[in-house]
């Protein structure tokens, strides 16, 4: 069974990432989480991640949209302008 929750260090292994990375993204507030316990130990729930990686894609389809490729760098092309 899948857990609600995830630890950061959970997150850290789903997205192949680091803890430190899993929980600036907490603290920055780009990903949603919330605090537990008396440690104030950081949990994400398991559909905020979904939607949260989800994000990500449109995101970055957006940026390769508004920022393709020059053909002169895309794979399989060589540069011919040099003697």
């Amino acid at each position: 069974m899948t857990p609600r929750f995830y630890t950061l260090n959970d997150v850290a292994t789903l997205l192949a990432s680091t803890e430190a990375q899993a929980y600036a993204l907490v603290r920055s507030g780009d990903l949603p989480a919330i605090k537990i316990g008396g440690r104030g130990q950081w949990r994400i729930e398991r559909s905020v991640l979904d939607e949260w990686i989800a994000k990500q894609y449109e995101r970055t389809a957006k940026y390769i949209r508004e920022n393709p490729v020059p053909e002169s760098d895309r794979p399989g092309k060589r540069d011919t302008s040099a003697p």
